[in-house]
């Protein structure tokens, strides 16, 4: 399956979502948000992908918004945009399946939005990260609501304030990602971790994921008592029973996804 401005294929039970704009570096137009919200909720749908991979290609993964559908633009027009690009990565933590960014250059703006909205991210070594925004009279401020979460408050506002861009040591120092390889390694690390992910059951997956959105934000109390009736709930499905079973038999477990 291929669109436009967007391209995805499938590897096993890894589905890869590619931004396949190299030439103006995979801007988030709305062709593009559209596009890319679409293939991964085909991804989400589909019971066959355990895991979902979101890409570039060319030199950097995304330099953020397509400024030019934002000059000489009615209000209603830039609501648009945003609410495209919140449409977007409220899609990517809303699939039951996790989804790793797969950063193979730099991720800026609404790019590293991206980066910090999947539910992991691997880059290159040589990424840079940033929400240059207020250098443009335009603040990151949708980036900073996934920024911001994932590495604090004093850090993303440092970014956001400034402007300047972090390397990629900095952004595993941070928790804006998980890992940063050598380019070489890129795709095979990322296919690691997938094939890793993909052997637990995808039933307790889509448990899982869900469960940490709903609990990360919320006062402890109210995370604990939620959890403990997930946790509960999640015990008495096949795939908890199978899985637990076998564990205690040395075996292999069979999923059933139920």
């Amino acid at each position: 399956m291929s669109t436009p401005f967007v391209t995805v294929d499938r590897t096993g039970p890894i589905g890869r979502v590619t931004l396949d704009r190299p030439d103006r570096r995979n801007p988030l137009s709305l062709q593009m948000m559209r596009e890319a919200t679409a293939a991964v909720r085909e991804l989400g749908d589909d019971p066959s992908c355990g895991v979902v991979v979101l890409t570039g290609s060319g030199p950097v993964l995304s330099a953020g918004h397509e400024l030019s559908e934002m000059v000489d633009r009615t209000l209603e027009q830039e609501r648009e945009v945003f609410d495209t690009c919140v449409e977007l990565m409220e899609s990517l933590q809303a699939i039951r399946q996790p989804v790793i960014a797969e950063v193979q250059g730099h991720a800026i703006a609404a790019g590293c939005q991206l980066v910090a909205t999947c539910d992991l991210a691997v880059a290159v070594d040589t990424a840079r990260f940033g929400t240059p925004g207020v250098k443009i009279g335009l603040f990151c401020s949708t980036p900073m609501v996934a920024v911001s979460r994932a590495i604090g408050r004093k850090r993303a506002l440092h970014m956001l304030l400034t402007g300047e861009t972090i390397d990629a040591a900095t952004a595993v120092d941070w928790g804006l990602i998980n890992e940063a390889v050598p380019a070489e390694r890129l795709r095979e690390r990322v296919d690691e971790l997938a094939a890793q992910i993909a052997q637990a059951s995808p039933l307790t997956l889509e448990i899982g994921k869900q469960a940490f959105y709903r609990q990360i934000d919320v006062p402890q109390a109210d995370a604990y008592r939620d959890m403990a009736e997930t946790m509960a709930t999640n015990a008495v499905t096949c795939d908890a029973q199978e899985g637990i079973t076998a564990f205690l038999e040395k075996r292999t477990p069979e999923w059933r996804g139920e």
